[in-house]
């Protein structure tokens, strides 16, 4: 019987090394495995640590973009001001050229009847001018007749105050 226990010992360790072997075998494979899990975790680590990186890099430009935004939407507001106050004064400036055109026409037209008063004026004042002459040269001529009469009459007061003294 001790044979019987020494193979049955044998068997027995020969099983328990093929059941070691196995053991050994699949606890590499599970290390193996754990430590290729383990290189996976800390990959995905790194890359969700890059990821929560690039996401406040994100959040940081999102949150200037709406800075930006809202400042431009308060330059775009101011412009649309100005460009409401520049319109309103354009349009003032277009209605008071728009007067003063009329005026300018206004004036245009008394500028002509003005110079067609100013030339009637002056056709008038010519005329009168020319009666003046008519009228100064028949005076003249008058006056001539007269002195000229005048000496006849004081040559025939002399001539007689000269015959009544002889």
């Amino acid at each position: 019987m001790i044979r019987f226990f020494q193979w049955f010992n044998f068997l027995g360790i020969c099983a328990l090394s093929v059941l070691c072997g196995l053991q050994w075998r699949e606890n590499r494979r599970v290390n193996l495995e754990a430590t290729e899990l383990e290189k996976t975790r800390l990959a995905q680590v790194v890359q969700l640590a890059d990821r929560d990186k690039a996401i406040k890099g994100y959040l940081a430009d999102l949150d200037e973009f709406h800075q930006r935004l809202t400042i431009c939407e308060a330059a775009l507001k101011e412009t649309e001001k100005k460009l409401t106050a520049v319109t309103l004064e354009r349009n003032r400036l277009m209605s008071e050229r728009d007067q003063l055109a009329t005026q300018r026409d206004q004036l245009k037209a008394n500028l002509d009847q003005w110079i067609a008063a100013v030339t009637a004026r002056d056709a008038a004042l010519k005329k009168a001018g020319e009666e003046l002459q008519k009228i100064a040269t028949e005076r003249n001529d008058a006056v001539l007749k007269f002195n000229d009469l005048a000496g006849k009459y004081n040559a025939l007061v002399k001539d007689l105050n000269g015959t009544k003294g002889k």
